[in-house]
């Protein structure tokens, strides 16, 4: 294991779920110090990173909430990378698609990495040392035929790519590298669970994924940006 991440300070999203979970393993690895924003009002109960001396856990903040997020980046020092896997999955046929439910995917896919990307932009170029932002897009999401029976979850990811090649061109200027990956399905609990008869051997990794998602956050990566990497495993 490298130690690419040194002593530098790393936003990761959605920690509380398997791949930001998994994101933030792989970079305490390598020596990163995370910080980790969570909606809820305190930890989940056997959180792994509870207490982690390199880990700083910010309650009650609310990734759809444009005040909440900047305000949380505002108390980070030293941004350098921002890795957005916060988000939610929906399924549902279009003549039976609620319109809230498209919101929700908007807000908790698009919304989130808007608003994170938007305030470590400000942190960054603030700062003048450049850094990195990935977010988390999906395969629906950059192969649109993909994403029959699930349109809003498709079109929300479509958002967050459409979101990576903007402000990768956006931001250039000031060295800040801006990526994306486009997973197809994830090797997870709660993937097995609702799929209890696939090949499992065909999905991608979570320790894959991360480790995917830290090369492009990684300062050894000096040039890439503008990615949405797939990243298919088998499938």
């Amino acid at each position: 294991m490298t130690k690419n991440f040194e002593g530098r300070h790393v936003v990761v999203t959605g920690a509380t779920g398997a791949l930001g979970a998994a994101v933030a393993r792989h970079l305490l690895a390598e020596g990163a110090i995370c910080h980790l924003p969570i909606s809820r009002a305190k930890a989940p109960d056997g959180f792994e990173f509870a207490g982690h001396d390199r880990v700083h856990v910010a309650t009650s903040v609310d990734l759809t909430d444009a005040k909440a997020v900047d305000a949380f980046y505002d108390a980070i020092p030293g941004l350098w990378a921002s890795l957005h896997s916060a988000g939610g999955f929906d399924m549902a046929s279009i003549d039976k698609v609620d319109p809230t439910q498209f919101d929700q995917m908007m807000d908790i896919n698009a919304k989130t990495a808007f608003l994170c990307c938007r305030a470590a932009a400000r942190a960054m170029i603030a700062g003048q040392a450049g850094g990195r932002i990935v977010n988390v897009s999906a395969r629906a999401g950059i192969e649109p035929r993909k994403g029959g029976g699930m349109a809003a979850y498709a079109v929300s990811k479509a958002a967050v790519a459409a979101l990576t090649l903007a402000l990768a061109e956006e931001l250039k200027g000031a060295d800040i590298l801006v990526n994306a990956v486009a997973p197809s399905t994830l090797d997870t609990k709660a993937n097995r669970d609702a799929m209890p008869k696939a090949d499992f051997a065909k999905w991608v990794s979570l320790e894959a994924a991360a480790v995917t998602i830290a090369q492009l956050a990684s300062p050894a990566n000096q040039v890439t940006s503008g990615t949405v990497a797939e990243i298919y495993g088998r499938a």
